[in-house]
């Protein structure tokens, strides 16, 4: 998994250097579990991290679980781990879904102002995040975007809660709108487990998964594979 993981680094080092030469700020949407972990190590290892003008960068989370933040589920506690506490990245840079919340709801309203108040949104447009990365099961879902879910047919609100019932699991999720509506979304994707959906997925019929649904309107979709994961896919997808 470490080549995929050092090709997203270096994108994110790239992107983030010509925010730097224009002068504006870089937002990165992180997404949790197993796969992206590597890539947090590396972006807070000496070999990134000196390359990396961290006060330029802010953090936003895909998605979050409704535990708290210190559980072992909790994506943000990864993502602490792995990330933020090694690297120089100034704590109020990184915001953090509150998804232990009681009222969900207000949660993820309180989460949206967050975002339109960092990223300067003008009243009734979209959030435009520069990068976001993302990950997709073995199932198709992508962030806490679960096939037949409630939170996948949103159109209006940038952050949702939603109820992965085939974990019995609560989530807060950025949304369809909010995640297309992105510069640049990112795709990292590892195991053989995720092999013959990812086949379907990417070679499939439209619509069957969660993952298909990522269309940025005004950006560019990159996936970004190791071996296991794209040992079906054609020699034409592969590219």
């Amino acid at each position: 998994m470490e080549p995929l993981s050092w090709a997203a680094a270096t994108r994110l080092e790239e992107q983030a250097r010509v925010k730097v030469i224009e002068k504006k700020p870089f937002s990165v949407a992180l997404s949790g579990g197993s796969t992206p972990k590597l890539l947090y190590e590396l972006l807070a290892s000496p070999t990134f991290a000196g390359r990396i003008r961290w006060s330029s960068l802010q953090f936003f989370q895909v998605d979050e679980r409704c535990v708290p933040p210190d559980d072992p589920q909790s994506n943000y506690r990864m993502i602490h781990q792995a990330l933020l506490e090694p690297s120089p990245l100034p704590q109020e840079n990184f915001h953090r879904i509150a998804a232990e919340r009681p009222d969900r709801e207000q949660a993820a309203r309180e989460y949206a102002d967050e975002m339109a108040r960092v990223l300067k949104t003008p009243p009734g447009e979209l959030p435009r995040l520069d990068l976001v990365f993302l990950g997709m099961g073995p199932d198709g879902h992508t962030a806490s975007l679960f096939p037949g879910s409630p939170a996948l047919g949103e159109k209006v609100a940038w952050v949702a809660p939603n109820f992965a019932a085939q974990l019995n699991s609560h989530r807060l999720t950025l949304t369809l709108p909010v995640l297309n509506a992105a510069a640049h979304d990112i795709f990292l994707v590892a195991g053989k487990d995720k092999a013959e959906t990812l086949r379907q997925v990417l070679e499939g019929a439209a619509g069957r998964f969660p993952a298909q649904l990522i269309q940025p309107a005004r950006g560019r979709l990159s996936w970004f594979l190791d071996e296991s994961a794209a040992q079906l896919l054609s020699p034409a997808t592969r590219g």
